[in-house]
């Protein structure tokens, strides 16, 4: 039976080849996006792990006992080895910055180096070495002391074009760096938890990304390999009661139907394999994740092939046997079948226990990361699965609202026909529905997020000003915590000697002042002359004849005070230069050329302390998070939108073909084909919006819920161009629909009832 169901399936006739085609050509491209998203995963994770290095020392068990990805991990060594790692920037970049100095020959090193460099040396990763050779050293060279000795390994970079440098200094000189630190092991395992890591995302952080990519794209794909193998089922079922007609048994009709099934399935599998190997190194250079891939991470894994090689075919087999229990319960299954039951509203229930799940977390939130990541993921599958579940219900009632509000022939058959087979009917459109749910949950979380955190107080005017904070964090009144030695007039003037810079302000901070109210927070204030505030605009101004101003500590770009009129302070212009130093401000005229040249003279006047930035890049680095999510809202959307199209138009081409005999017989009848165009037309239309409308209020209900448990944030309702979006969705969705209407007139001729 194995043979003869060969041939069944690639010496049938035109009917059946067309039929081996179209099915291998759906699955392939499933199967190509799932190991595109598989790929990306892989990437992703490979990407995170090169991050772990940067953050040994950082977190540490002690500092987070949760933790559990050091001890372990790491290879002890016996000499310590003083570590620092900072993040530096350059044109809207970052870079790693990572000082090194060895008490012994025994000391850890990190990888990509064959050793590490020593005083007045230093590595660099291959991109930010050819950085070094296009720009000045002035704007970048004179912040790295020393000179360039190698470049750093593969094994080292998270990503092709990772700016990446090591400095040597001696113990003497790497002591005395704010935040030094001695390490005896180089971390392996991107930590779980690790608030202060300068460099990388946090391993729970990038898992929840994953997680939500994979639960997003996976239902859309499955549903695209699912209408696939299921196409011409009717007239399969036509067949295969024949043969029992004439005396084959249930087990060889199943064995014939899953070999049919199987071969369409393995010929897709390896059609999306091919197409995956063909567009592999061009998506490597996409940066997903805000970086490109290196092409040896852009790869799958020997369990990805065999899930995906073997698992596709199998699951078309199963899929087969199940749809053959009709048949299977006698010859004349097929002739006798009946009209299904109706849906019951029962069917509504998956969809209402998974806004349950989200309302609960309301109440009780998950006490853990790794427990919030399966609770909402495990809510938003069940949403999905819900949605799924309820369609057909949902298509019943828009048939039925049809029905009765219609008169015109083509909408009374469309509505009779959707009601005596709503499942048939959403079968076709589940795709799309699902795509415009995670489109509508994706959006509006990820515009509420952005709305709330990712946007600057001070706005784009800010983009010319550099900020360099020199604290430590604030205690609870908000008293600044390892500021700066006092900075002299000759680093002033060598800031302001700087073409394009101007104007200079630097902040100072007195310990023993006592706190004082600032927009109903308590402050320790800032001490700032009023001769430097006049330089630097958008900061405010003194009262009138003040020369010293008290201000917040968070002064400096976080909030809008260009109105503010400071008060004097209690110090004169000599006694607060002999002050601790809080942070520097660097008006400039916006060139890049004055912005790198004051960033590098920071850091040369301020070794070891945090870098520079502009108020924009503060606003961007504070919602770097924010651009992986939307990354992902993106990637979500791109691919979505695509694989819902493609079940869309092979589910409404194989339901044609499955109907010529019905819809050849109403031509003979003398029913026009245009009419029979708007029967197909509103049998694929009326399920679409009326669930479309459900989907969308779902996945935004779904977005609230999720934003109030997790983040105590408000939905913020997206704006005008998601609607836009979504309705251009829906239209294109009509006109995929459209475009299966001339099939009508080929499959719906006399020669089809005749030959039938």
């Amino acid at each position: 039976m194995i043979r003869f169901g060969l041939r069944m399936a690639v010496a049938g006739g035109q009917e059946a080849l067309v039929r081996l085609l179209v099915t291998a050509s759906a699955v392939g491209l499933g199967v190509a996006l799932l190991l595109i998203t598989t790929a990306a995963i892989n990437g992703t994770n490979s990407q995170n792990a090169r991050y772990a290095w940067f953050n040994s020392g950082v977190a540490s068990p002690a500092d987070h006992p949760d933790n559990t990805s050091t001890a372990k991990d790491t290879k002890e060594a016996k000499d310590p080895l003083w570590w620092l790692v900072e993040a530096d920037h350059f044109d809207g970049r970052t870079i790693g910055r990572v000082t090194v100095a060895a008490t012994g020959p025994d000391a850890p090193l990190p990888p990509g180096m064959s050793r590490l460099p020593g005083p007045g040396e230093y590595v660099a990763s291959p991109a930010l070495a050819r950085l070094l050779d296009a720009t000045p050293p002035s704007e970048l060279g004179d912040r790295f002391p020393g000179h360039l000795v190698d470049t750093i390994g593969p094994a080292a970079l998270p990503a092709p074009d990772s700016l990446v440098v090591v400095i040597g200094r001696t113990p003497a000189q790497a002591q005395q760096l704010p935040g030094v630190r001695q390490i005896t092991a180089i971390q392996t395992v991107s930590p779980n938890r690790c608030g202060t890591c300068p460099i990388g995302i946090n391993d729970n952080g990038i898992s929840l990304i994953l997680a939500v990519a994979t639960g997003a794209l996976i239902f859309p794909v499955l549903i695209l390999i699912g209408t696939a193998t299921r196409l011409s089922a009717a007239r399969r079922e036509q067949r295969f009661a024949a043969m029992r007609l004439v005396g084959a048994t249930p087990r060889q009709v199943a064995v014939v139907s899953a070999v049919e099934s199987t071969v369409a399935a393995a010929a897709g599998a390896v059609l999306g394999f091919l197409l995956f190997l063909l567009v592999r190194a061009p998506l490597a250079d996409i940066p997903f994740t805000g970086t490109r891939f290196f092409p040896a991470d852009f790869a799958l894994r020997l369990p990805d092939v065999l899930l995906v090689g073997l698992g596709v075919p199998v699951a078309a087999a199963v899929a087969a046997r199940l749809a053959l229990r009709r048949v299977n319960i006698s010859p004349l299954g097929v002739s006798l079948r009946v009209t299904p039951r109706p849906p019951r509203a029962y069917r509504l229930i998956p969809l209402a226990l998974g806004l349950g799940e989200l309302v609960f977390f309301l109440v009780r939130h998950p006490p853990t990361v790794t427990a919030q990541i399966w609770s909402y993921l495990s809510a938003f599958l069940l949403i999905m699965a819900g949605l799924v579940v309820a369609g057909p219900w949902l298509t019943m009632a828009g048939a039925r609202a049809m029905a009765r509000r219609t008169r015109r022939p083509a909408g009374l058959i469309a509505a009779r026909r959707l009601a005596d087979n709503p499942a048939a009917g959403f079968r076709a459109i589940s795709g799309l529905i699902l795509a415009l749910f995670v489109t509508s949950a994706t959006v509006g979380i990820i515009t509420t997020m952005v709305d709330e955190r990712g946007r600057p107080h001070g706005g784009t005017r800010y983009a010319n000003v550099l900020r360099a904070d020199y604290t430590d964090g604030y205690d609870e009144q908000n008293r600044p915590a390892d500021t700066a030695d006092p900075i002299g007039d000759d680093a002033v003037a060598r800031l302001r000697a700087i073409p394009g810079v101007r104007g200079v302000l630097v902040g100072h901070t007195d310990p023993a002042a006592a706190p004082a109210m600032y927009d109903g927070d308590l402050h320790v204030p800032n001490y700032v002359e009023c001769g430097q505030l006049a330089d630097v605009a958008y900061f405010g101004t003194c009262e009138p004849g003040v020369r010293v101003a008290a201000v917040p500590t968070v002064f400096g770009g976080w909030r809008d005070v260009s109105a503010a009129v400071w008060p004097a302070a209690p110090v004169g212009p000599e006694q607060v230069a002999q002050l601790r130093v809080t942070h520097v401000v660097v008006n400039t005229d916006g060139s890049s050329a004055a912005l790198e040249q004051a960033r590098t003279q920071l850091a040369v006047d301020f070794p070891g302390r945090r870098a520079a930035m502009t108020l924009g890049e503060v606003a961007v680095e504070s919602s770097a998070q924010l651009a992986g999510y939307q990354r992902l809202a993106d990637v979500v959307i791109v691919a979505g939108f695509p694989i819902a199209g493609c079940s869309l138009a092979v589910s409404v081409a194989g339901g044609l073909s499955e109907r010529r005999r019905p819809f050849g017989l109403l031509r003979l009848t003398g029913v026009p084909l245009r009419m029979l165009r708007r029967v197909v037309a509103l049998e694929s239309a009326v399920p679409l919006l009326a669930v479309a409308v459900v989907a969308v209020a779902t996945g935004l209900l779904a977005a609230d819920l999720f934003l109030r448990s997790q983040l105590d944030y408000t939905l913020h309702p997206p704006g005008v161009v998601f609607y836009l979006f979504v309705l251009v969705g829906l239209a294109a969705a009509l006109g995929i629909i459209a475009a299966t209407l001339p099939l009508l007139n080929r499959i719906t001729g006399p020669e089809t009832v005749r030959n039938e």
